[in-house]
């Protein structure tokens, strides 16, 4: 959701809101429906910290799941990159095999992959590209000292990369369970129902309605910060886009373009296979 949907989203309900309190405002007894304020003004307060502590910590988590998602997807492009230099001190027709395959797999996680992800449709597909570089690696035999310490750190680099990838996609179905989501949703009703309690027509309408909108506004915020989290992947302002892998493929072509040499990757500029 973009900031002007999201924007549209918390006007609306806190009109909402707002037009409830009023409504009920006219039935209202003077001093509200409370008949000793200081006690249900302690009564809300226990429910809007417990609230606000639940959703704190919801929120901590949430963010720490997507710093770990920008975090892989960083780690990923930058494992490719020096995968990319460890080929060529393999056989050199592996090498060049390595090379254009390591290109498509580039290509798929900022192409076809990165789409993927953002409509939440990835589930637990494995990039395609990767079961290539496995099955090319698969048929290497080390002939000479350099050959296989290029080999035993390219598997090495493999294992982090895959790692990486995970880390990456790990949040694209959402961490936050339905329960929890329901638990916050009730919570958010019981909060709105009980500042009705509050309703006094004895107070300025616009005091009322300032009493009602600040807090729905504070809580769809929030809400709405946790949805972001919780889906990390996507179009709008703040979500994670493939920026470290579309570098790493012009670092790639600037490297080969340097060493002086021409690779011709199987796949077309989204990483599908040709």
């Amino acid at each position: 959701m973009n900031l002007v949907w999201a924007a549209l989203v918390v006007v609306l309900v806190t009109a909402l809101t707002v037009t409830a309190m009023l409504l009920v405002r006219r039935r209202a007894p003077a001093g509200s429906y409370f008949s000793a304020s200081d006690r249900a003004s302690g009564v809300f307060g226990v429910l809007a910290t417990g609230f606000s502590v639940l959703l704190g910590f919801i929120i901590f988590l949430s963010f720490t799941s997507y710093d770990q998602s920008r975090a892989g997807a960083e780690s990923e492009a930058t494992i490719v990159a020096q995968q990319v230099e460890t080929a060529q001190f393999l056989p050199d027709r592996t090498a060049s095999e390595l090379t254009g395959e390591l290109i498509c797999y580039a290509r798929s996680v900022a192409g076809v992959e990165w789409e993927a992800l953002n409509k939440g449709t990835l589930g637990n597909a494995i990039n395609p590209w990767g079961a290539e570089l496995f099955m090319t690696i698969s048929t290497v035999e080390p002939q000479t000292a350099t050959e296989q310490s290029a080999y035993d750190r390219w598997m090495d680099q493999t294992a982090e990369r895959e790692q990486a990838r995970i880390d990456r996609v790990h949040g694209a179905e959402g961490i936050i369970p339905l329960p929890l989501w329901l638990v916050l949703s009730v919570i958010s009703v019981v909060i709105f129902g009980f500042l009705l309690f509050f309703a006094d027509r004895s107070e300025r309408a616009v005091t009322q309605a300032v009493l009602m909108g600040s807090v729905t506004i504070v809580i769809t915020l929030l809400l709405f910060l946790l949805v972001f989290f919780d889906h990390p992947h996507g179009a709008g302002v703040g979500r994670l886009q493939p920026t470290a892998m579309e570098r790493t493929i012009s670092l790639i072509d600037t490297e080969l373009d340097v060493a002086g040499l021409t690779v011709s990757p199987p796949c077309d500029d989204r990483g599908n296979r040709r």
